[in-house]
């Protein structure tokens, strides 16, 4: 895969590179380690995350993640991303997303091998959309074996459940049929939920998401999760609605955990006015919320970036691709690499 642009951010690097119908963008980056930039009563982490300071990530010997689109763009017009303005969405090829996950490790050789490796399905596009994911995901271990051995893989798809997909339910049973046999449980299955209004979520989703009471229904039609339970996230904004009992109702917090994040300051949120005030740095917003739905029963992960990730552009919602500008120190290269 050729790469036409890196894009070196504090925590990491963004990739532009020719795929088989165009420019497509993916990342690779380190991570803080959990202990920086998480709350999670239930893995025993329970201090509040006042802040998360710019430093140094983890050697990626230590873990590896790669971020990959599973489409050029996308159609789904969520009011917090900026991916839909890159174009619609067209689905990546197979060699698209074997070459992202490839083509990301071929540029540290040095790395022979990682403890854990995460791909996430989850830079531009709706990946339920593309059933060539799901292939992907099979494939991922024997891909990356050149290149980091037999390292641990975990990869990740995050679906906003689009309503006019008539796949849906038959990709998502076979992306837990995945996660829960192929993997053994080491993969993940993320909803972004974002509200527990419906209102509210039309209006974030554009109006192409399923409500939650129709998610609920497909959330019962899946097994019982093998490994880590399936997430409900939220990404929070300052007048997000999370009624704890109300989700506890509809999906079982032996099945879904719930992941809060604040919103990422993308071009699009800032256009929408959508800010999780303080969010980056006091736990004031998470509190009441983690609070209701630990008492609700949910296992409950805050996870919050540093500034440097989210101005660095390597958190969700964001593309280089759309025009957006990298906000922190940064160095830009051009490559060519086959």
């Amino acid at each position: 895969m050729n790469i036409i642009k890196k894009v070196i951010v504090p925590t990491g690097e963004i990739y532009v590179a020719q795929g088989d119908k165009g420019l497509i963008e993916f990342l690779t980056v380190g991570d803080y380690g959990k202990d920086a930039n998480i709350k999670a009563d239930f893995l025993g982490i329970t201090r509040e995350l006042n802040g998360v300071p710019n430093g140094e990530v983890m050697p990626l010997t230590e873990k590896w993640v790669v971020t990959v689109s599973t489409q050029y763009g996308c159609s789904m017009n969520c009011k917090f991303c900026d991916v839909p303005k890159v174009g619609k969405g067209r689905n990546a090829t197979y060699n698209d997303l074997i070459g992202q996950i490839t083509t990301a490790l071929s540029m540290h050789p040095e790395i022979t091998s990682t403890k854990r490796l995460n791909v996430h399905f989850a830079r531009m596009g709706e990946p339920s959309w593309n059933n060539e994911v799901l292939q992907c995901a099979r494939d991922i271990r024997r891909a990356v074996r050149p290149y980091v051995g037999r390292s641990l893989v975990h990869p990740v798809v995050s679906t906003m459940l689009p309503k006019a997909n008539k796949n849906l339910i038959p990709f998502l049973q076979e992306w837990v049929e995945i996660k829960n046999y192929d993997y053994r449980g080491c993969a993940g299955l993320q909803f972004s939920i974002n509200s527990t209004d419906d209102a509210q979520r039309e209006y974030l989703f554009s109006g192409n998401s399923l409500s939650l009471s129709e998610i609920s229904e497909i959330g019962k039609l899946l097994p019982d999760p093998v490994g880590r339970k399936y997430a409900l996230n939220f990404a929070l904004a300052d007048d997000t609605i999370i009624d704890a009992e109300k989700l506890a109702s509809l999906f079982s917090p032996h099945k879904f955990m719930v992941k809060i994040t604040p919103l990422h300051k993308t071009d699009a949120c800032e256009d929408n006015n959508l800010k999780t005030s303080g969010g980056y740095d006091y736990f004031t917003p998470y509190k009441n919320k983690e609070e209701a739905l630990i008492k609700a029963g949910f296992d409950v992960i805050v996870f919050v970036p540093s500034y440097d990730e989210d101005n660095g552009l390597i958190t969700c919602g964001n593309a280089i691709l759309s025009g957006s500008k990298v906000k922190t120190t940064h160095r830009i290269e051009t490559i060519d690499v086959k």
